[in-house]
């Protein structure tokens, strides 16, 4: 009870501050968060904070996660969560732009010459190429901070290992589609991977399952086709 209280604090502090930032519904009420720090805590609040809480739950109550060194996994199950956060953010940047949410922030923008307001004109995409590179960069950066957690997730415990892998498979591939997206800025391009693309990871990954060598090579080919696109982006 506690735990599931503390969860459910820190998430509708997150909605809070979501309401308080973001008052309107269209573009013409368009508004930003306004740091990276604030966009980390966004991204700590609506997802960071389950990765936290179901590591501790899961030490607490599944004998085999007994030799987990809570702090450390904790905070590998936060920059799990955010990393899949952050994926959600890039993949629906255009649509969040169009209900007057841009969670780029303000000073990343203005850093590179551009506001909230320049999104909304998907010819300044060239323009918002760095900021983007480096948000990829810090996406990436949690994911293998999530694969870390997923690895270290025993071998008998195949169904919590799956449920880690598929999530950063999926997300994966969704990063190179967004490296690879010609407009994101374009709120008729979408940005979504194939559901044959998507039973295909499931099913691979459920054969590699009880692998740590072949389970982690599939991961990395994904990791490293995501970090060779993001660089050229």
């Amino acid at each position: 009870r506690e735990r599931v209280r503390a969860l459910l604090m820190t998430i509708t502090d997150g909605m809070i501050h979501d309401l308080r930032v973001f008052p309107g519904e269209n573009e013409g009420k368009l508004a930003a968060l306004e740091s990276l720090e604030e966009l980390d805590h966004y991204t700590y609040a609506v997802a960071g904070c389950v990765g936290e809480f179901w590591t501790r739950l899961h030490v607490a109550h599944r004998p085999r996660f007994a030799r987990w060194e809570v702090g450390e996994m904790s905070r590998l199950g936060v920059r799990f969560g955010k990393g899949l956060q952050m994926t959600n953010v890039l993949r629906d940047l255009s649509h969040d732009l169009r209900i007057g949410r841009c969670y780029l922030p303000r000073h990343e923008l203005g850093a590179i010459g551009l506001s909230p307001e320049d999104l909304l004109d998907p010819a300044n995409l060239a323009r918002l190429k760095p900021l983007l590179r480096q948000l990829l960069g810090l996406t990436l950066g949690h994911y293998q901070a999530g694969w870390a957690y997923t690895i270290a997730v025993p071998r008998l415990e195949w169904r919590t290992r799956l449920a880690c892998a598929w999530p950063l498979l999926i997300g994966l591939k969704t990063l190179v589609l967004i490296a690879r997206a010609e407009n994101l800025l374009d709120p008729s391009v979408t940005v979504k991977i194939s559901r044959q693309e998507v039973y295909r990871l499931l099913a691979y990954s459920a054969l590699l399952v009880g692998s740590d060598r072949g389970l982690s090579g599939f991961y990395q080919r994904l990791y490293d086709q995501a970090r060779a696109l993001v660089a050229e982006a």
